[in-house]
């Protein structure tokens, strides 16, 4: 078994590549290679170019690979289907001529993957992390949806790329029965499980738990910790989007919030988990001038207990 840990621009506040305060996608290469990383997620769709030769160049410089494209849209809504297809389209034809990553022994799949969050509707972001409040998708919809990811799948396996499909706060996917639901309706022919300790914990679920659960279903996985402190106050709010909870602080360097990554490498080693965990720190990017210290805060601690960089 091999797990080497990646990064992600949503460290630096990556979320929309057209908010005015996120650092350029050099800066978040270079800092990545900074902080040790050789390999980082692509970020939301728009923010780096579609362009193999601008962009490979910037990765040789910072000899740095990509692991992950990602789809951060609403899934749900026909009006935005064609939108997801052609973003769909665009990352995978670039991620796969891209520098590519090894495949390591007991891999399931090989990188560069597709990660598949359902994300954009308010009715959900203002529930994100309460699961006895969250309204519920009716069974029309919820197919639409799984329809949808479905035909993600078909565009991406033109291009030779695995779908994985990553619960979110604040999507319609998130809580323990849709992710159970969505297993059911999506077998695993079509598309793995990204699950993210941080954001089964937000939902109220222990990551130790869920990793063992999926065992047979996870191709990826994401790593963050949580402020139980901020966590409680946010969750104590009204009306508080994922993202206004994230910039109060609620998810915080690695190793210094509530989760047991000991606990949670113990797991992965015994469900013979092999391959790539990608460290994610949500964060306003106003505040992503502490991004680098906070990064590498994170990777320094998961090499102390036994991670690979």
């Amino acid at each position: 078994m091999t797990m080497q840990i990646c990064g992600a621009p949503c460290c630096w506040g990556v979320e929309d590549p057209k908010n005015p305060y996120i650092p350029s996608w050099q800066t978040v290469m270079k800092e990545a290679r900074m902080a040790g990383y050789s390999a980082v997620e692509l970020g939301p769709y728009g923010y780096l170019p579609i362009d193999v030769e601008t962009v490979t160049e910037e990765l040789e410089k910072n000899e740095i690979s990509i692991v992950a494209g990602t789809i951060f849209q609403d899934l749900v809504s026909r009006e935005n289907h064609a939108n997801v297809l052609k973003a769909a389209d665009d990352i995978c034809w670039l991620i796969t001529q891209l520098p590519k990553l090894p495949r390591y022994e007991g891999q399931n799949f090989p990188t560069p993957y597709l990660v598949v969050i359902d994300w954009g509707h308010d009715e959900r972001d203002f529930t994100s992390g309460h699961p006895e409040r969250a309204k519920r998708l009716g069974q029309a919809q919820w197919e639409q949806l799984m329809d949808h990811i479905r035909e993600i799948c078909d565009h991406a396996a033109k291009f030779g790329v695995r779908v994985v499909v990553h619960p979110h706060a604040g999507g319609y996917i998130e809580f323990a029965d849709e992710i159970e639901k969505l297993t059911e309706d999506i077998p695993y022919e079509t598309a793995g499980l990204c699950l993210d300790t941080g954001h089964l914990y937000y939902a109220g679920m222990d990551p130790v738990t869920w990793l063992k659960k999926y065992a047979d279903r996870l191709d990826y996985v994401h790593f963050k910790d949580v402020n139980e402190k901020i966590y409680r106050e946010v969750m104590a709010m009204e009306n508080l989007r994922f993202f206004e909870g994230v910039a109060k602080g609620s998810m915080c360097p690695i190793g210094t919030g509530t989760l047991d990554y000991p606990a949670i490498k113990d797991t992965l080693e015994e469900i013979g988990y092999s391959g790539y965990i990608t460290i994610e720190q949500e964060r306003d990017p106003r505040d992503s001038g502490a991004t680098l210290e906070d990064v590498k805060a994170s990777v320094d601690y998961l090499k102390s207990v036994g991670y690979r960089i």
